[in-house]
């Protein structure tokens, strides 16, 4: 069996073929809306993130499952243009994930998703080799039981995991135990916590699963974190949006980018979100990946939002 390079970071999660449509005007309930055009991009929460960090310059590699159809091909067409090392496993006669996304005049995205159940990705199909042979491992959660095997495993290997989470999915505590950098939604630690307190939210979530990191990412106000010993904030950087549509997935990017350079926390943060804004100003959810030197000028002279986060002793960026 022929030995797999040592690749910078692994991604074990989703993908997806994305039909984008942009409206001038959102519907209302019962209305009919015209729109003059669609287009067809890849997408996906894991797979979005590996084409990002394969972008600037790191050794990627993807893990995740596909039907036989044309959006396969599609995706395999893209990590092969980005250089990205796929491992796919293929369903015959399946269905590959699919998005419908609509977009409004102010760039914001409502997604509707289609996923056929044979594309879930089983613990069985994964490839110990594939996730070992990494500085670092990303997952999304969704194929929960393939990711903590995944985790588990890196764990095992003292490689740092990232999870990207929207959703607390069935088996998801597991997962969260094997956790190191844990970057969520906004409503997700206070759901998943049952802790309307934001700040709190993410104090209890690093306590009761031993994170490093647990933080939310806000949208326009940014990103806040709890490193167990203080916060960190970071306020989103202002720019014209035309897409929002990948952002928290180049955010990742743009965070494991940083985690792997060495850098302080306070430096993985504002590069994410200033990677993010970047991605925004374009169409699709890779449609705005910038290079680093691009992000960087955007960290040195970039316009923010205000910063929506005043807290006692908390770091901002």
């Amino acid at each position: 069996m022929a030995e797999l390079p040592f690749v910078d970071v692994v991604g074990v999660g989703l993908n997806a073929t994305d039909t984008l449509i942009p409206l001038v005007r959102y519907p209302e309930r019962g209305s009919k809306t015209e729109y003059s055009g669609s287009t067809v991009m890849p997408g996906g929460q894991v797979a979005t993130t590996m084409v990002a960090c394969q972008t600037w310059g790191l050794q990627t590699r993807y893990v995740g499952k596909l039907g036989d159809d044309d959006a396969a091909r599609l995706h395999k067409e893209a990590f092969e243009r980005a250089g990205v090392e796929a491992h796919l496993v293929t369903v015959p006669g399946g269905t590959s994930p699919q998005s419908v996304i609509l977009v409004d005049e102010g760039g914001e995205r409502t997604v509707l998703c289609r996923r056929d159940e044979r594309m879930l990705l089983q613990p069985a199909e994964l490839d110990k080799r594939w996730i070992v042979n990494a500085r670092a491992l990303h997952v999304d959660g969704f194929e929960t039981a393939a990711a903590t095997k995944a985790a588990g495993w890196a764990r095992e290997a003292g490689i740092p995991v990232i999870a990207d989470l929207d959703e607390a999915y069935a088996g998801v505590e597991l997962l969260l135990e094997n956790i190191d950098y844990l970057i969520v939604s906004r409503d997700f630690p206070g759901r998943l916590m049952d802790e309307p307190n934001l700040e709190q939210a993410l104090k209890r979530m690093q306590m009761h699963y031993g994170c490093r990191l647990t933080a939310a990412t806000l949208g326009q106000d940014g990103v806040l974190a709890w490193d167990g010993r203080e916060f960190h904030h970071c306020a989103a950087y202002r720019v014209p949006v035309m897409d929002t549509t990948g952002a928290g997935d180049i955010f990742h990017a743009g965070f494991i980018y940083g985690l792997l350079q060495g850098w302080e926390l306070k430096d993985q943060l504002d590069f994410a979100c200033a990677a993010a804004a970047m991605n925004c100003m374009a169409s699709g959810a890779r449609g705005g990946i910038g290079r680093v030197d691009s992000i960087q000028a955007m960290r040195t002279a970039g316009a923010r939002h205000e910063n929506a986060y005043e807290i006692p002793g908390a770091e901002s960026g």
